[in-house]
Parts: C-alpha cells; sequence; structure tokens
C-alpha cells in the first residue's frame, strides 16, 4: 500500500492514487496539474519522513473544480445591553484529484 500525507491549505491530508480531496482555494484552473508537498510517504513497511528523502517525491493532483463550502453563520448576543451581531462565511475550496505519486 503506498500512501503520502501532503501539505495542503494549511492542513494534512492522507492521499493515495485515485483519491479526491477537497482543500483551500488554490490558484490553479480547472484540468491543470498542481504538485503537493509531501510530509510524509508510506510504501509497504518502509516510512519515510526525512527532509532529503521527501525531496525526492512528487505528488501530482489534478483540479476537478473551485467551489464554495457551507456557509457558517456567526451571531454574537450581549445580555441586557441590546448588542448582537450576525455574520456569514463561506470558505473558497477547490477540489482535487490525485493522479501520482512518484519516487525519483
Amino acid at each position: 500500500m503506498v500512501y503520502a500525507v501532503v501539505r495542503a491549505g494549511g492542513r494534512q491530508e492522507k492521499v493515495e492514487v485515485g483519491s479526491i480531496i477537497t482543500v483551500d482555494r488554490l490558484s490553479a484552473e480547472a484540468k491543470k496539474s498542481v504538485t503537493l508537498a509531501p510530509v510524509l510517504y508510506v510504501d509497504g513497511d518502509t516510512v519515510t519522513h526525512d527532509k532529503k528523502e521527501l525531496a525526492k517525491i512528487t505528488v501530482s493532483a489534478e483540479v476537478i473544480e473551485d467551489l464554495r463550502g457551507p456557509k457558517i453563520v456567526i451571531q454574537k448576543y450581549k445580555n441586557k445591553t441590546g448588542y448582537k451581531a450576525r455574520q456569514g462565511f463561506r470558505a473558497d475550496l477547490t477540489k482535487l484529484k490525485v493522479t501520482g505519486i512518484t519516487k525519483k
């Protein structure tokens, strides 16, 4: 079993070839290829986390689409003062499909 843990959009995701992940918005167009930075690489019983060895590993992914996350409603309220505030937020996301994990 070959998989890698990659750093993408401020988080770490475990990926295999063919897996689809959602990360924070990347500045890449649809159907374009992007490279993700590996943090950990597992090939059977071999676990690689050394920085020099990880530099030899390439995790490539294809951009499927840009989308927006679910709406998060933020409400603030202070009792007996008449203060209440409401705010909404939707994250800009990118959906990726991992196309290859290669070792040089």
